[in-house]
């Protein structure tokens, strides 16, 4: 899908946008420190330079339906209305956007997006616990890129019943705070490799606080003993046709069984691990399937009864959620990612997954001050909220002369020019997270 500035009937994009919500929880010392640590930072004054392009690449992510120029126009727009020096933004070419963000690449925005995403519910957050437990789900998604060779070589491209699908692939895994939607430890990859690969790395960033749910297509003994070891708890479905001897009937209708890496192991009963089985059925559902089968690591029938586990593996889908939030809602529906090349394609990842973190940190405020699961909250509403705002909180100065906090200037009378501290953002913030919770 072609992105297209707003006709200037109307109000125009330019009277929209700003950053205030992104510097709010992705802060410029964590972007200063992000592009020292990738060796990115500007070295001398450039027209764009890289601590622009890093919210630069954020403001794409918000706005992806906009073409390069106008998202650019707009983020000019939100720094000249704070009185900041943009003459030299305001000179920039296309070819100097592209350029700009090749010299920044990827790895900023990854750093960031690992040190800044992770999981925030407190405990008063509505819906985010199970007993003493943090619920996350696991699972993974694809995203259609730009239809380029560099593209295709790189991600590979998926099969279709005729030839070839219209547009090259990536996937990419994710862990998801059930409470709050907030994606982290995400990894991607070429279409070719499968979520179960993608998801080794990930799950070493569960916890022991941690109660992880997946669905039946994560399972093998390898990753099941790999996530075992963090100490997180398990609750993951297994297929039907999976040889689960009954060791011990438990009290609640669950019993102990034991998994074995594979059939000679299990034929000389050797390293067994013992898991927990639980098994039911959906009585009225018309797309049910005949039988449930969950595996889980508690195996104490008192700390987590078989009908909770049961009714809580059902949250799984609160990943599929945040998945929708991430690829309709944010990115666009039927819209491709736009960058040309592999090392852009995951930059503009990284930087939806960092616009989406905003977002969701932005809803779960909301939902504190006003007492509701973050459930309730519009996440389009809240998309549309930031929009109208972000113009208002720009807390960056747009050029690298400075690595100052940005500054007023005021004249008094009769006397030098001084300055003065650049205005907190609280304020600005809160009314934010007002509107959404009224949502």
């Amino acid at each position: 899908m072609a992105r297209t500035a707003k006709s200037a009937k109307g109000p125009r994009l330019t009277d929209l946008i700003g950053l205030g919500v992104l510097t709010q929880y992705i802060p410029i010392k964590k972007v200063e420190e992000a592009l020292e640590a990738t060796g990115r930072q500007s070295r001398r004054q450039r027209q764009l330079p890289a601590r622009v392009m890093v919210y630069y690449v954020l403001a794409l992510a918000l706005f992806m339906e906009v073409g390069y120029g106008e998202v650019l126009r707009c983020l000019v727009e939100g720094l000249a209305r704070l009185g900041l020096p943009v003459q030299r933004l305001r000179q920039s070419a296309p070819s100097s956007i592209s350029k700009a963000r090749q010299r920044l690449g990827s790895e900023p925005l990854k750093l960031l997006y690992e040190k800044l995403a992770k999981p925030l519910a407190q405990e008063q957050t509505r819906g985010a616990f199970y007993r003493e437990w943090r619920l996350v789900s696991l699972d993974g998604s694809t995203m259609d890129l730009a239809d380029t060779a560099e593209n295709e070589a790189a991600f590979g491209r998926p099969g279709a019943s005729r030839g070839q699908s219209g547009f090259p692939q990536l996937r990419f895994v994710s862990l998801v705070e059930n409470g709050t939607h907030i994606l982290f430890g995400a990894r991607v990859g070429e279409y070719r490799k499968s979520e179960a690969q993608l998801s080794q790395e990930v799950i070493d960033q569960l916890q022991a606080d941690m109660l992880c749910l997946a669905d039946r297509g994560f399972f093998s003994y390898r990753l099941w003993q790999r996530a075992s070891e963090t100490k997180a708890a398990l609750v993951w479905r297994v297929k039907s046709n999976l040889l689960l001897p009954v060791r011990q009937r438990l009290n609640d209708g669950s019993y102990l069984s034991q998994i074995y890496a594979s059939k000679r192991d299990r034929r000389l009963d050797r390293n067994g691990v013992w898991v927990r089985v639980i098994e039911y059925r959906l009585e009225g559902i018309e797309d049910g399937e005949p039988l449930y089968r969950l595996v889980s690591t508690i195996l104490d029938e008192k700390a987590a009864p078989a009908v909770e586990l049961a009714a809580l593996y059902h949250e799984r889908w609160e990943i599929e959620s945040a998945f929708d939030e991430l690829k309709t809602h944010l990115r666009g529906r039927q819209i491709v990612l736009r960058s040309k090349t592999p090392e852009l394609v995951l930059q503009e990842l990284y930087g939806l997954l960092l616009a989406h973190f905003a977002v969701r940190s932005l809803m779960h405020e909301a939902a504190l001050q006003g007492k509701v699961d973050p459930d309730e909250l519009s996440f389009v509403h809240a998309v549309r909220v930031i929009k109208r705002k972000l113009s208002t909180g720009l807390a960056f100065p747009p050029s690298a002369e400075s690595r100052d906090p940005p500054s007023r200037a005021r004249r008094d009378s009769g006397g030098p020019r001084q300055l003065q501290p650049w205005p907190q953002q609280s304020q600005g913030h809160q009314a934010q997270g007002q509107q959404v919770a009224h949502s």
